[in-house]
């Protein structure tokens, strides 16, 4: 099966000539020691690693819908790219004390989260903020990354927790990203899968960036039971594709709870004007959602996809079911100046710009949480490739 690696003096000639992507080598085989070298610790056959680059979309995502990935142009998701990634987001080698990887706070069954309201570092001590779902993290337009936006892009949010004194440790007190990246080159596996992936043995953070980046952008959740029934019902020349349309697989009370996320006042409350479909990612021009008076942080949040497989919700974790969530859009949205307008009451009508009250009667609000629990998509939280490669 041939690969596409990307040779570091390729990669400097691009620079130098102001190219916006690397010259591509292809290459037929692995080498056969490192095949050798990898399956003694890994269940990964990297002459036939799993499709990463190239998942199948439903129809209702239309043709476009890579372009709408927010990964820049020189890492674009690669089967082997992916593939050490996954091996970097499973690896507690990566944390000071060998107790920690990336899955202990963002666990697949979990939806990529974690159930905790704040996750356990390598101290045990608590995280700062609530473990984030990571699907559909590559259709977040507005590419800042963290709850509060603190990354530029993926490719800088993901090292960042290894770097943390809390969470795995590799702080600058205790000798940073060069101490972990002597030990990665003391791991006989990571030589090798560098090797294969990249042209060379030589581990870096740039390189470990791409990867990760990669494996969680190859994260896509398209097998939901929303996904299911909106495929049914697709018609490109109806207003939202048909996304309107009660779908065939959904209860009365779920199609009821479809209405009030899609259509605006007064047949429902445009939850999906911040949430867009069929991602449920967040719209770029979002702000924040009112969880405190006076906020200024403009927080974000990742996609909604798979939010009913664990709470609690919220970047601090202070909802602990959907139910708490919707009653805080209904009746508990707070003013402040990073306030989304759309949380707010319309120019025009009285009390205008103050937050808005729903005033959801219990059924609409019940009928919400069962729109939102057909989210979840059961085949990514067992499939085996976002699972742990470690024998």
């Amino acid at each position: 099966m041939k690969k596409v690696i990307f040779l570091p003096s390729a990669f400097a000639v691009c620079m130098v000539l102001a190219l916006s992507f690397c010259k591509k080598v292809e290459i037929t085989d692995p080498s056969p020691d490192n095949q050798a070298i990898v399956q003694k610790y890994l269940a990964l056959d990297v002459s036939n690693v799993p499709n990463y680059a190239a998942p199948v979309f439903p129809v209702p995502y239309g043709p476009n819908i890579q372009a709408t990935d927010n990964a820049p142009s020189i890492n674009r998701v690669t089967d082997a790219g992916a593939a050490l990634g996954r091996v970097l987001f499973y690896d507690k080698n990566l944390s000071r004390n060998n107790t920690i990887a990336c899955n202990s706070c963002h666990l697949q069954e979990k939806g990529f989260s974690d159930d905790r309201t704040f996750s356990r570092g390598i101290e045990g001590e608590l995280t700062g903020a609530h473990s984030m779902r990571l699907a559909n993290a590559n259709f977040y337009t507005g590419e800042r990354m963290f709850w509060n936006k603190r990354a530029v892009d993926l490719e800088d949010q993901v090292t960042q927790p290894i770097k943390d004194p809390i969470e795995m440790g590799f702080d600058a007190a205790h000798g940073g990203m060069d101490a972990l990246l002597q030990k990665m080159q003391g791991l006989e596996y990571y030589p090798a899968l560098f090797e294969e992936t990249f042209g060379s043995r030589e581990i870096t953070e740039e390189k470990m960036k791409r990867a990760l980046a990669q494996f969680v952008r190859s994260m896509v959740s398209t097998g939901s039971k929303f996904d299911q029934g909106f495929t049914a019902v697709f018609n490109p020349g109806a207003p939202g594709a048909g996304n309107g349309a009660p779908f065939p697989n959904y209860t009365q009370q779920e199609n009821r709870g479809k209405q009030l996320f899609i259509l605006g006042p007064p047949q429902g409350v445009a939850c999906a004007a911040c949430h867009t479909l069929p991602t449920f990612a967040l719209a770029q021009n979002s702000l924040s959602n009112g969880l405190d008076a006076g906020e200024t942080i403009i927080f974000k949040s990742p996609s909604l996809k798979n939010l009913a497989a664990t709470g609690p919700y919220m970047h601090d974790g202070r909802f602990q079911t959907l139910e708490e969530v919707i009653e805080h859009y209904n009746s508990g949205v707070q003013n402040g100046p990073a306030l989304d307008n759309r949380l707010r009451i319309p120019p025009g009508q009285p009390n205008a710009g103050q937050p808005l009250r729903l005033n959801l009667s219990a059924d609409d609000k019940a009928a919400l949480a069962a729109f939102l629990r057909t989210l979840t998509d059961d085949a990514l939280l067992v499939d085996e490739k976002f699972a742990t490669p470690f024998r």
